[in-house]
Parts: structure tokens; C-alpha cells; sequence
């Protein structure tokens, strides 16, 4: 089996994404995702006492060791869980940050926040799944060019640097554009001294 490198969603489809998102809720979700790379069961499972606003980050229990750590959010997570919560309220401590819109009081579980995705992805014509926006933060800070690879390390809580290393890869999807400025760009008019004659350079460069 081939060793394929994570998937992760370049950013003019990220931002497609984001645009289908149709509530401060899920519009909060999705920065918070791609700027802290917090699993989808870690983020969910967050309450209002593991956010430090001041810190700019979040406690969240790590898949694994069960260990509460914390992990870095951006100021653009953070102004858009405000507006959720300014919208929704703010819950009670120790209960839920995430809650279901409709019906009854009750947490967002990850099969509804699953079902967002999917609702999104009928729209766009996509497949990309929660696990994709870990895939993407983690691509975004090892090829952002401010952050060593172990520091990404860190962030993302990965055991072992190889795992890590795999976000490196170059995706084709990111030189797209790169491509039609290139396949756009003429070619370079050839000059040469004067003082040669025009048949001399025809037969000794074809010009």
C-alpha cells in the first residue's frame, strides 16, 4: 500500500468551505479547527472554563494519554467564538461550550458536527471529513515558514516527528495557481550586442 500524504483542504476551497458554514456556531468550529489542530472529539468536548482568552488557547483532553493540554488558537477563533457565544449565550460552568441549535438543550455531538460537514459537502460537491481540518492546520503551520517542525510537533501532540514530517509534502492542488502564471507568462525576447549581423546570429543561433 502506498504511503499517501495527508489530506488537506487548499485554501481557496477552505474558503468555500467556510462560506457554507451558515451559523456563528460552525463558522467558530472550523477557525478554532484549523488554527489549534484539535481533533474533532477534543474540540467538541471542551467546556467554557478550558478557554484562556488572555493565552489565546484551550485545554482539550488528548486522544490517547488522556492528558489535558494545551493547544494555541488564533485571535480569529477566538472573535468568532465570541460572536457564537454572544448569539447562543454563554453556558453554565462545566457544561458544554458546543450545543445543538434545534430542539432541546443538549451538547453538539460529533455525529451532528459530522452532518455539517456532509451538508456542506453536498453544496460544494466535496468529500472532506473533520479529519481533514487537523490535516490542514498541521500542513499550514509545517509549510508556513514561521515554525521549526518540532514546534509543529508540539502543537499537533504527534508522538513520534516522522508523522509529522509528512505534511512537508508539496500538494499539487497548492501550485495551481503558480502553474497558470507560469503557463501565462511569454517567453523572454532574445537580444543580442550590436554590431553582429542579422545573418550571422540566424545561422550560428537560429534566430
Amino acid at each position: 500500500m502506498p504511503d499517501r500524504s495527508p489530506r488537506s483542504i487548499p485554501d481557496r476551497l477552505w474558503d468555500e468551505l467556510f462560506t457554507a458554514m451558515n451559523c456563528d456556531r460552525d463558522r467558530a468550529l472550523l477557525e478554532i479547527f484549523v488554527s489549534s489542530g484539535a481533533r474533532a472529539k477534543e474540540l467538541l468536548g471542551i467546556t467554557v472554563g478550558d478557554i484562556d482568552w488572555s493565552g489565546q488557547r484551550i485545554y482539550v483532553i488528548t486522544k490517547g494519554t488522556r492528558d489535558r493540554e494545551a493547544v494555541p488558537v488564533s485571535p480569529q477563533g477566538l472573535f468568532r467564538l465570541a460572536l457564537y457565544l454572544d448569539a447562543a449565550g454563554t453556558p453554565a460552568d462545566g457544561g458544554p461550550l458546543w450545543r445543538a441549535r434545534r430542539g432541546p438543550d443538549r451538547p453538539l455531538t460529533y455525529w451532528a458536527m459530522r452532518r455539517v460537514m456532509q451538508r456542506a459537502n453536498t453544496l460544494l460537491g466535496t468529500n472532506w471529513s473533520l479529519h481533514d481540518l487537523r490535516h490542514t492546520a498541521a500542513y499550514r503551520m509545517a509549510n508556513g515558514g514561521k515554525l521549526t517542525l518540532p514546534e509543529v510537533q508540539t502543537i499537533m501532540r504527534h508522538t513520534d516527528i516522522q508523522t509529522t514530517n509528512r505534511y512537508l509534502a508539496v500538494h499539487i492542488e497548492e501550485l495551481f495557481d503558480k502553474l497558470t502564471e507560469h503557463y501565462a507568462t511569454p517567453r523572454p525576447a532574445r537580444h543580442y550586442p550590436a554590431g553582429y549581423a542579422a545573418a550571422d546570429i540566424e545561422a550560428v543561433f537560429g534566430a
